[in-house]
């Protein structure tokens, strides 16, 4: 019992490290731009090594996490991204800089294929506990921007990578000593069966939680991207400071916590197929109401879709977790992660073709659309006993 809780708190510790590290540089890059004489559209080129990495070695990380150890892999997880992080924060050429950024990509990589698997291996309440998970995460993303110009402002640009990653380090010291090497728990695991009796075709599901995951990867990316210029630009005359705009563009982002902690919650009570229904339903009509919603409009707006956005994450993590054989969900959430990160980043130059010729408008009108097939996606998603995609009995 005590290994399956020191697990579980490590693992939500890592989450919030992990999404917090691959946002300190795009907040902390406004104070660095004098200290390497490069202006902002250059310095920020440099972290491009860092989100491919990010991306592309959750393959094999997923790999060496079944076939090696996922607590070795944590370890490397916890020492890598905060011996990275400190090295970035000793950076003086832009060199120097893009080897620090590139290594956290690497170590950061590691933690959504095996942290994940780690976590459903040995929670009680599979779908309450990646909805605490998933809390966690998000709110390591809405704050990161906070805490990084904190520090920025009052130690420098530099504390912002070496305290985090002396935390960082301090964690991983607290995992090794807390958590001890242990085969992946035994859980009984057969075919999953419809509502009516009937085996679950897992080509369907995959297909299903493949078209979800590139589709949601790409609004989602599209959309945190762009809210802090949507906000701007939208509520120019309500907020004039930009540290107020930032608040209220990380609270709009903590919104999506309280849906990732609710569907948890709500996982053990239906079919995995309702919630994920719901989820995407309101997706599209959602950002067809941003395309064109003015004032704190776009703020009630903005917090509904990080809600509804978030919970989708939950449920398409639940998929894996009750889906998949415990020995292959490391690979399968390495698969369903570099998919997420690979897709996400056409949402860059989708950004860049379209907002300087249709505006933030069009752009979302397009993501209504790119959503709209998510919603499709989730209508063809087999049902299936609330008992089953519960998994507590596992």
């Amino acid at each position: 019992m005590n290994q399956a809780r020191n697990v579980i708190r490590y693992v939500n510790a890592a989450h919030v490290i992990d999404h917090m590290f691959m946002l300190i540089f795009p907040a902390a890059v406004l104070g660095m731009t004098q200290a390497f004489a490069m202006d902002y559209a250059a310095l920020i080129g440099l972290s491009l090594g860092g989100f491919i990495a990010f991306g592309a070695c959750s393959l094999p990380a997923g790999w060496l996490g079944d076939h090696w150890s996922r607590r070795r892999m944590m370890l490397l997880f916890f020492f890598g991204i905060g011996g990275a992080s400190i090295l970035t924060g000793l950076s003086d050429s832009p060199t120097m800089l893009v080897i620090g950024l590139t290594l956290m990509g690497v170590f950061a990589a590691i933690y959504h294929p095996v942290g994940t698997a780690m976590l459903v291996a040995y929670a009680r309440n599979r779908g309450q506990e990646i909805g605490i998970n998933g809390m966690w995460g998000n709110l390591g993303v809405a704050f990161s921007a906070l805490l990084t110009g904190f520090l920025v402002a009052h130690f420098g640009w530099r504390s912002a990578f070496i305290l985090p990653g002396v935390v960082a380090i301090v964690l991983g010291i607290g995992f090794a000593l807390q958590v001890r090497e242990e085969p992946i728990p035994a859980r009984p695991h057969g075919a999953m069966k419809g509502q009516g009796g009937q085996q679950i075709s897992m080509f369907l599901v995959f297909a299903v939680l493949a078209l979800a995951t590139a589709t949601g990867g790409v609004v989602f990316n599209a959309t945190t991207m762009t809210y802090p210029k949507l906000f701007q630009e939208r509520l120019q005359d309500v907020f004039t400071s930009a540290q107020t705009l930032g608040v209220v563009v990380s609270l709009a982002y903590a919104f999506g916590a309280v849906a990732q902690l609710t569907m948890g919650r709500l996982l053990h009570r239906f079919s995995l197929k309702w919630p994920f229904i719901v989820m995407t339903l309101f997706q599209a009509p959602l950002l067809l109401g941003l395309a064109h919603a003015d004032g704190w409009a776009v703020i009630a707006l903005g917090a509904a879709f990080m809600f509804v956005v978030f919970g989708q994450v939950t449920v398409n993590d639940a998929m894996v977790a009750n889906f998949v054989a415990p020995q292959w969900q490391a690979r399968v959430f390495a698969l369903r992660y570099c998919l997420s990160f690979g897709a996400s980043a056409t949402a860059i130059p989708l950004i860049a073709l379209v907002e300087p010729r249709q505006g933030l408008g069009g752009l979302y009108l397009i993501l209504a659309g790119v959503a709209a097939l998510t919603f499709v996606a989730a209508l063809a998603f087999p049902r299936t006993p609330a008992e089953a995609a519960l998994g507590q009995q596992a």
